[in-house]
């Protein structure tokens, strides 16, 4: 069931049209207001911290995920993810709807230069306060893990810029090009954020921008939110990101109930292979319902 953030958070978006701008809108009035940020945990995600700790065991929880399409409890298959620095050059990742900049902050003390890109002027400011006067800057973070954590290579750059992910604009003002693509890509509480109907646009550009060896990381959530009680944020059990990376850019069925429907379609030349895909031992308490991790981290790379 849908809590009380989450409804009201519902009701705010539901007078707004569906399209990006309106939508981009909306979010940006919740960041002037800064009173209403329901969304901001106010540290990174724990799943990702311990998957950038300990790629090639990730700690998984011990517990069944009742979420349709999750993975069975066990270890989780070895993560490769590029490596910061290789060959003398400092590896790009990107954060879309990066918030506050925690993801960033974090990347970037893992070594790689990292890109947090907001739709919202005011969550621009409010994250740019945070990488170069807050925490992001010159504290440790929640649990240390800004600290220490870069194979002594030194740290990455941490920056934010406003812009539409759906347009290349932003691309010049990070010295980035979409035929370059950024290497590591990690998307938290930014699908879930847009209406379904602006699905296989995601699916479309993640293909776009992720280098040809990059990896997506995806923390899939809410999944255990029922798709008919709307958003955002919108119901993403796994099936969302199977059906959407097999063919990025493609229309996906849903039932009518407004659950996303597994197909037998074959992957496109442009598919995104998931290789991974676990229940993490850890999440934000949102997702923990009655005690069980119901939050899963997937891996995606090119075909």
């Amino acid at each position: 069931m849908a809590n009380p953030n989450q409804d009201r958070l519902r009701a705010h978006f539901s007078a707004l049209p569906t399209t990006a701008a309106a939508q981009a809108t909306g979010w940006d009035t919740l960041w002037e207001a800064s009173t209403f940020l329901p969304w901001d945990r106010g540290y990174a995600n724990p799943a990702l911290m311990d998957l950038l700790a300990n790629p090639g065991a990730p700690p998984t929880s011990p517990d069944k995920n009742p979420t349709p399409g999750a993975p069975p409890p066990g270890p989780a298959p070895a993560v490769k993810l590029p490596k910061a620095v290789e060959g003398g050059r400092r590896r790009r990742a990107l954060v879309p709807g990066c918030g506050k900049g925690y993801d960033v902050a974090l990347f970037a003390a893992y070594g790689y230069d990292a890109v947090g890109l907001e739709v919202s002027g005011h969550a621009v400011g409010a994250a740019r306060k945070y990488l170069e006067d807050g925490e992001g800057g010159r504290g440790k973070g929640a649990e240390g893990e800004y600290e220490g954590r870069d194979g002594g290579q030194g740290k990455g750059s941490a920056v934010c810029v406003e812009g539409d992910f759906f347009d290349d604009a932003w691309l010049g003002e990070v010295g980035a090009k979409v035929e370059e693509g950024f290497d590591v890509i990690y998307d938290n509480t930014f699908l879930c954020a847009l209406p379904p109907s602006l699905r296989p646009a995601w699916a479309a550009r993640i293909a776009q921008l992720l280098a040809k060896d990059g990896a997506l990381i995806c923390l899939e959530f809410p999944t255990h939110k029922p798709a008919a009680s709307a958003g955002p944020p919108w119901s993403l059990p796994p099936t969302v990101h199977l059906e959407l990376l097999k063919r990025p850019g493609e229309d996906i069925a849903y039932d009518e109930g407004g659950v996303v429907v597994a197909s037998q379609r074959g992957e496109s030349e442009r598919a995104l292979r998931r290789v991974a895909h676990y229940t993490p031992a850890r999440t934000h308490e949102v997702a923990v319902i009655k005690g069980v991790v119901r939050d899963c981290v997937s891996v995606w790379v090119h075909v």
